[in-house]
């Protein structure tokens, strides 16, 4: 007999993803008890190739290990083994990678503009830190809860690097961006497995397999349903070449090709699994979370009575579209603002931004117009952000983790 699929999970059962899931996801997408036992294997499984390049730099006088990964990275011949087999892997491109799916990809994500940001921090970020083992790391780090605004801002300008069209090619920014922050994730991982108080039994291992195919997952299938949520309007095809997008970036990261979702009904399998076994919040979600919503409120710091306005309608909007796909249930222990006004403007928004799809889609040439547009707000963004934080594109103080 086939095995039973489980009982859904909280996820799927209220909030935004409940409806869109029934309305796009292709068929029954619960998993079984053994494919959940499947997943949860690769909970103990790290990445042996990036954890033996921090273990190089360790050996190596400050600072030229990764002087040695970045001469490596921008077309230099790598000098240590550790450095070879790293490069020598990344470059060996998986056969299924199609640059054709990757441009199109990249260039529906790009016609989003500025809106596809908010998907990024308020459903992708807030719904990962209902992920509670995940979040352990994140809060040994002290990255998120004491310095969120900047974690915000590096992460929304690594996504606009590896989500611009033609970036992923290898020496360009993207795909360097890529190979960057799987370090970083070497780097936490050493930290953490350093620390006397980590709790393997609960916690599983530090950045493990699971939570960051989970991550990507945020990144990939949660940024479609949500910019749909927002009324933004995809063709089956760009949904999946986005999906291929993010495969690719996977890979690059470190992940399993086993765990890399190939299609959009993988995804969807994918995400069921996770949220029936990852998605159990705790304290430190709900510390995490405020972090999140106080870097929301920076918006008006500092320009008086009108800031204070800024503030709370900034916190009052991004609670409301996080509440749109995570449910009353999660939103509320994790302590989001329930203010209907804000989730009518909310909803009244995405049926403004529905319509101008739907028109943008019947208009020949308009679909081009749109990516141009996006891609002139983004650059102007990160121009912007540029100007207010000095960002370090190779997150170089990762490497002093305690």
């Amino acid at each position: 007999m086939p095995d039973e699929p489980l009982p859904d999970p909280e996820l799927f059962r209220q909030g935004g993803f409940r409806l869109v899931s029934k309305l796009l996801a292709p068929g029954d997408i619960r998993g079984t008890e053994p494919q959940l036992r499947r997943l949860r294997q690769y909970a103990q499984v790290e990445d042996p190739l990036a954890d033996a390049v921090v273990a190089l730099f360790a050996d190596l006088p400050p600072g030229e290990g990764r002087a040695q990964f970045e001469r490596a990275l921008a077309g230099g011949t790598p000098e240590h083994p550790a450095l070879k087999d790293f490069f020598h892997t990344v470059q060996a491109t998986p056969y299924w990678v199609d640059e054709a799916r990757l441009e199109r990809g990249a260039r529906a994500i790009t016609r989003t503009g500025l809106l596809g940001l908010f998907p990024l921090g308020d459903m992708s970020l807030m719904g990962g830190y209902l992920a509670s083992r995940a979040t352990k790391s994140l809060v040994g780090t002290g990255e998120i809860e004491h310095k969120a605004t900047r974690r915000l801002v590096e992460t929304a300008i690594w996504w606009i690097q590896v989500t611009t069209p033609g970036a992923l090619t290898r020496g360009r920014d993207g795909y360097a961006a890529a190979l960057r922050v799987r370090l970083v994730h070497a780097h936490v991982r050493a930290a953490m497995n350093r620390r006397p108080d980590w709790d393997y039994a609960a916690w599983d291992r530090p950045v493990n397999q699971v939570q960051t195919v989970g991550t990507l997952l945020l990144f990939s299938l949660v940024f479609v349903v949500g910019t749909q949520l927002l009324g933004i309007r995809y063709t089956d095809r760009e949904r999946e070449d986005i999906l291929h997008l993010w495969r690719y970036v996977g890979w690059l990261m470190g992940v399993d090709d086993a765990l890399l979702p190939a299609n959009e009904q993988d995804a969807w399998r994918l995400l069921w699994l996770l949220a029936s076994s990852e998605f159990i919040p705790d304290a430190d979600s709900q510390r995490l979370a405020a972090a999140l919503l106080e870097s929301h409120a920076e918006v008006g710091h500092g320009r008086g009575a009108v800031g204070k306005v800024l503030s709370h309608v900034s916190v009052r909007v991004h609670s409301s579209i996080s509440r749109l796909v995570l449910g009353r249930t999660n939103a509320d222990f994790l302590a989001l603002p329930n203010d209907p006004l804000a989730q009518l403007a909310v909803l009244t928004g995405a049926a403004t931004t529905f319509a101008t799809e739907t028109v943008r889609r019947r208009i020949p040439g308009a679909t081009a117009l749109a990516e141009r547009v996006g891609q002139a707000e983004r650059r102007l963004y990160v121009q912007r952000l540029g100007s207010l934080f000095r960002l370090d594109p190779t997150y170089l103080r990762h490497m002093s983790l305690p």
